[in-house]
């Protein structure tokens, strides 16, 4: 008999450790974001040949990859209705770095809202979206949208660096440590 596909009790996150999780990638994503904003505004909306087009572009489509997994396919509204009218917002496609802030804030206030109450119970509901075949739960989606956001940022970095521009600082021992924590232990 195949095995279910479904993550098994033991593999799921922690709310805590989801809640971790995603704070790290928003300081990340904080990271990402002033450095493509302190960029001029043509280099930063320019074509790279990379998934979304512009390093612009694919910070809106991380925070549209949030909004839709964690506001809609996790809150219970992932209607086709409910997502048809979504995917036709224009306000989830800014042009500028105002209609950005504007939209960032929308997406993470969802998120907030949605980690705020997140359970173990709830992280091992089954979910579905139409786009993704299989079955999973809702700690799968939150790995799919933090492994799709890490994916993109190494977009965002490969463009970067063909550039000769440095790409902020992103790993988990820097920008995941919980502020206050020691940098480094003493081996004494």
């Amino acid at each position: 008999m195949p095995t279910s596909p479904v993550s098994k009790r033991s593999e799921l996150l922690t709310p805590s450790q989801a809640r971790r999780l995603f704070e790290y990638n928003r300081r990340v994503f904080d990271r990402f974001v002033r450095s493509v904003r302190r960029m001029p505004a043509r280099e930063a909306r320019r074509h790279r040949e990379i998934g979304h087009q512009s390093l612009f572009d694919t910070l809106v489509h991380i925070l549209n990859v949030h909004e839709v997994w964690i506001g809609y396919i996790l809150s219970h509204r992932g209607s086709d209705a409910e997502l048809d009218r979504l995917f036709r917002d224009r306000s989830r496609h800014p042009t500028d770095w105002a209609g950005f802030q504007r939209y960032r804030r929308r997406v993470e206030s969802v998120v907030d809202a949605y980690l705020a109450r997140l359970t173990a119970r709830e992280l091992a509901r089954p979910v579905h979206a139409f786009w993704m075949p299989g079955t999973y739960v809702v700690s799968d989606a939150l790995w799919q949208s933090t492994f799709e956001q890490a994916h993109h940022l190494g977009e965002i970095i490969g463009a970067l660096w063909q550039q000769d521009r440095e790409p902020p600082a992103m790993t988990w021992l820097d920008v995941g440590r919980r502020r206050g924590s020691p940098r480094r232990v003493s081996s004494k």
